[in-house]
């Protein structure tokens, strides 16, 4: 089983740039305003030949009951409770804080075991925090720059009693079953305060990601690892994505940016929109933009408990996407509440069958049939009197579904006439809602060959 190790400390203390380096990429935010890091985040870490999942988490805060502070630090007890061993975080620059100092009583008494890292001691300036670390009566401190990189050796040996190294072989491949079982990753978006993480919360069962009244409390893009039905998935919980002239200062620009990264690295995409007000064109840009990139997507309309005329609201939301987003032409549309728990199955059932409509895969043979009828219903048109011939089609690429046109003059092929050849696969081939992507290639048909 793979051991669990939780980052924890105070607020700014370089928390996430350690987490950053043990994951080998930035996932978490980092910036210099303290408490930039909300929820707890996951990854799988790796120093050296050792091998664990690792855990951000916020800074450890005295704060109100109640407030987002405390549901911050809540998270982070939560981490503490789920970890094998603790890396207790201080800022050697600083020195041992009474924070640090209530915060280590706080550790001991969770009884875990604890490393603690005497992090930003690059030069003389830590020097002295290091050794003032000493005082917290937690073990011997290591010394360490997070950002760049020094110290890890000393981190490896503390680290090896409690965490496993790799077991499997360089270069082994992974097999058959272990590919058909990756986790489904489906990104939750959508504008500030639509109720991604509240969904999120409902899913899962448990009060994972934070959640409140406030806008904006989702900075970092949150990966989940979850099972529906026995159906491994990977939830991704993103920041509210707001129109760009409207995000400002630098950490919202991050978390936007982070958002966005989730959407391109998701097999499947939930737009979740706020039933209860007007759609804005905002949502309806963060729908398209999840078709542009060629994921599969399925429309949630949350708060849907607090519509009154259901039938009407639903019907108005499909007309308008019918009319503004014909990328997707055909999406299923969810209402559901997550704060009731309702509409959850329904949702998570049309995600996995827009998943199997975005892996379609159709013969070169039904295809060639299907368009014989499109060209004797509707011809292609002929420009300057020369008419354009379409003389195949074959699939090319599944994950959306692409498909590349063979003939003669198809760069002058209308757009027009390739929307009348997409609704055509739409319903045919059963495909509604899924992004569909054509190519228009010249030459002869290969399978024509040997043919006078």
């Amino acid at each position: 089983m793979t051991a669990k190790v939780a980052i924890l400390g105070r607020p700014n203390v370089g928390k996430s740039t350690l987490f950053n380096r043990l994951v080998g990429r930035k996932l978490a935010l980092v910036d210099d305003q303290p408490g930039v890091t909300r929820d707890r985040r996951e990854g799988d870490g790796r120093l050296a030949d050792l091998t664990f999942r690792i855990f951000d988490t916020a800074g450890l805060d005295d704060a109100p009951r109640g407030s987002l502070e405390d549901r911050m630090s809540a998270q982070s007890e939560t981490a503490i409770a789920d970890a094998d061993v603790c890396l207790f975080v201080i800022d050697a620059r600083a020195g041992v804080t009474p924070v640090d100092r209530e915060f280590a009583s706080r550790l001991r008494r969770h009884g875990k075991p604890v490393i603690v890292l005497a992090n930003k001691s690059e030069g003389k300036a830590g020097e002295a925090g290091a050794l003032e670390a000493f005082s917290l009566g937690l073990g011997d401190p290591i010394a360490i720059s997070a950002e760049h990189g020094e110290g890890m050796d000393g981190l490896y040996d503390a680290l090896l009693p409690f965490v496993k190294g790799e077991d499997k072989p360089e270069g082994d491949e992974e097999d058959e079953e272990e590919i058909a079982n990756r986790p489904l990753k489906l990104a939750i978006i959508g504008q500030p305060n639509a109720g991604k993480s509240t969904l999120i919360n409902a899913l899962l069962g448990t009060d994972r990601v934070l959640t409140g009244p406030e806008a904006g409390i989702t900075r970092d893009a949150i990966a989940i690892d979850w099972s529906w039905r026995g159906k491994p998935v990977t939830l991704w919980d993103t920041a509210g994505i707001r129109r760009k002239s409207r995000v400002t200062g630098k950490v919202e620009k991050l978390a936007v940016a982070d958002g966005l990264r989730a959407i391109r690295f998701a097999d499947a995409v939930v737009v979740l929109i706020d039933a209860g007000i007007e759609i804005e064109r905002q949502d309806l840009t963060l729908a398209d933009l999840a078709a542009q990139e060629g994921r599969a997507v399925v429309i949630a309309l949350s708060k849907w408990d607090l519509v009154e005329d259901k039938q009407k609201r639903l019907k108005d939301i499909k007309d308008d996407m019918a009319d503004i987003l014909p990328e997707i032409r055909g999406v299923t549309i969810v209402p559901i509440s997550a704060h009731h728990e309702k509409g959850l199955d329904r949702l998570m059932e049309a995600v996995f069958v827009a998943v199997e409509k975005w892996n379609s895969r159709i013969s070169t043979g039904q295809l060639n049939r299907w368009l014989e009828t499109m060209l004797e219903r509707n011809p292609p048109p002929a420009p300057s009197g020369r008419r354009i011939k379409i003389r195949y089609v074959t699939q090319v690429n599944a994950r959306p579904p692409t498909f590349s046109l063979f003939g003669n003059q198809l760069e002058h092929l209308p757009e027009s006439y390739v929307r009348y050849l997409m609704n055509g696969i739409r319903e045919t081939f059963e495909l509604w809602g899924t992004p569909l992507r054509f190519n228009r290639r010249g030459g002869r048909n290969p399978f024509d060959k040997g043919r006078k």
